[in-house]
């Protein structure tokens, strides 16, 4: 990774405090934060999107739970873990991951939940240590291929944000975010909506930072991949209009996208002999998880079935 991709950010915090659940295990770069829950294998492990953090998965972690172990963690440079420059290589991440899993003593074979660019971080694992993979379920997933194939206003917008420096919000301006994010979390556990809160209003950068690097190094990576493990594949492709995507896109925009990202997906599916592609109608790029949560647990329940649970 070239020096000028790696972003750090003036005042970011440099310890992470206690997470409201789950609790820190070292590895080498660091601390990072994972949350346990449930019994027997195989073990469901989350990788959250760019942006994302475990904690906000953890509604479905618990439904995930009473079927098997389930495992939320965050990644170095996001949520509870230690700092770390972002944006980072897939390997690295995966690399991390591993560490991660060994250092808390979860046992293995695992089966991975990546969701949009953790999506990739999953994919990576799995084709470097397929015999620790039992299955994969990826969650409206980051594809290699996706800026090749959008419409000329699509790159070019990309390009632009990508290049954007944002300037600090007002205080006005975060009382109005919060308006808009308190409701989001409603549903979520006493102990972790309010802390998941002030970290979305606070730590708004990371998911840009993450996603610096998602259409040339991370997207390279996944080319470069070797073919992947012969184990069960769902991928849920989400068809619906996504809030922040609509804010950036015209709506014929982003149901041209998610055209093109249907196709995508498909093929991702077709990579492996037992590999699906199911449809998410209804639920957006951001929050399928929570949009369309009897959907992703289904897919679990065959996956785990399939695996020999």
């Amino acid at each position: 990774m070239n020096e000028q991709s790696t972003v750090t950010r003036p005042g970011a915090r440099t310890t992470p405090s206690v997470p409201p659940l789950g609790r820190h295990y070292q590895v080498a770069g660091g601390r990072l934060m994972l949350h346990r829950s449930g019994t027997g294998g195989p073990s469901v492990v989350f990788l959250p999107g760019a942006g994302l953090v475990g904690l906000d998965y953890v509604n479905i972690h618990d439904r995930t739970a009473e079927l098997t172990t389930s495992v939320l963690y965050d990644r170095a440079g996001t949520g509870w873990s230690d700092p770390a420059p972002l944006p980072r290589p897939a390997a690295d991440v995966a690399a991390e991951l591993r560490d991660l899993l060994r250092a808390a003593a979860v046992p293995g074979p695992y089966l991975l939940v990546g969701h949009s660019l953790g999506a990739a971080y999953a994919r990576q694992y799995a084709c470097a240590h397929p015999d620790e993979v039992a299955g994969l379920l990826l969650l409206d997933p980051f594809h290699e291929d996706m800026l090749a194939r959008a419409s000329e206003e699509v790159r070019r917008k990309n390009a632009e944000f990508s290049a954007q420096e944002p300037p600090e919000p007002t205080a006005e301006q975060l009382e109005r975010s919060r308006e808009v994010i308190a409701p989001l979390f409603a549903a979520w556990p006493d102990a972790v909506r309010e802390p998941l809160v002030e970290y979305h209003l606070t730590r708004w950068r990371t998911g840009m930072d993450e996603n610096r690097n998602v259409h040339d190094e991370v997207a390279g990576e996944m080319r470069r991949l070797t073919a992947p493990p012969d184990v069960p594949l769902i991928v849920l492709t989400a068809m619906g209009l996504d809030a922040t995507q609509v804010a950036l896109w015209s709506e014929s925009v982003v149901r041209e996208m998610n055209e093109a990202k249907r196709h995508l997906h498909a093929g991702l599916a077709a990579s492996v002999p037992r590999g699906e592609q199911r449809i998410l109608p209804g639920a957006g790029h951001g929050w399928p998880h929570e949009e369309a949560p009897e959907e992703v647990l289904t897919a679990l329940r065959d996956l785990l079935r399939a695996a020999g649970r």
